[in-house]
């Protein structure tokens, strides 16, 4: 699977055998749930008429879709490809993760970069499907879900360590993307709940 064009067999193939290798290396959507899940994830493998294959988390949110909360999307490690030195995309997807964007924008990630905004906007597209701001929203998104189901980190403190600007921002992100707010996320899948037993679900 190259970087560009992601092979429907080959992705498909590693979804139904749950391949480990392939973990951050794709997404599944499922169209049928408007969920997007990990190629680990252990729910039963959707049939092959109702799944999209996308390159990039925010791609797969981009088109409608939201993490599964059984395989956790965000807990998905990087792709190897994007941690090649030489690779511009990676290192913009390293200057994301470091809050570059969510401090500069589009326009100082780009100036960051030694490039214009128009290229790398043409650059992520071709690669990831998606746009920088994409990326960057997303990978606040996912942090924060992570930060409410893995810490007691009181949410005004989530909503900051996530580049938000502001907790309503957050509110009405994590709200509009997910269909939830963030004391909902923590009271059912946080580190207290974790304790207990839950039940097993569908993905989402």
């Amino acid at each position: 699977m190259t970087t560009r064009q992601l092979d429907f067999d080959a992705c498909y193939l590693a979804v139904s055998a749950r391949d480990s290798r392939f973990d951050g290396r794709f997404y599944t959507a499922v169209t049928t749930t408007g969920i997007y899940c990990r190629p680990i994830c252990p729910a039963r493998t959707p049939a092959r008429g109702n799944v999209r294959f996308y390159r990039h988390a925010a791609a797969a949110e981009a088109a409608g879709f939201r993490p599964c909360r059984r395989c956790r999307p965000e807990l998905s490690p990087g792709d190897p490809g994007w941690d090649v030195r030489a690779d511009l995309v990676g290192r913009a997807l390293r200057l994301i993760d470091d809050g570059v964007a969510d401090e500069s924008g589009v326009a100082g990630l780009a100036r960051r970069l030694h490039v214009t905004e128009r290229h790398l906007h043409r650059l992520f597209a071709a690669e990831l499907g998606t746009g920088p701001l994409a990326v960057a929203r997303t990978r606040r998104l996912l942090l924060a879900k992570q930060l409410l189901t893995e810490t007691t980190l009181p949410i005004t403190d989530v909503a900051f360590a996530a580049g938000f600007g502001s907790v309503r921002q957050f509110n009405a992100a994590l709200k509009e993307s997910y269909g939830f707010a963030p004391g909902e996320l923590r009271r059912t899948n946080g580190p207290m709940h974790e304790k207990g037993v839950r039940s097993p679900s569908r993905p989402g």
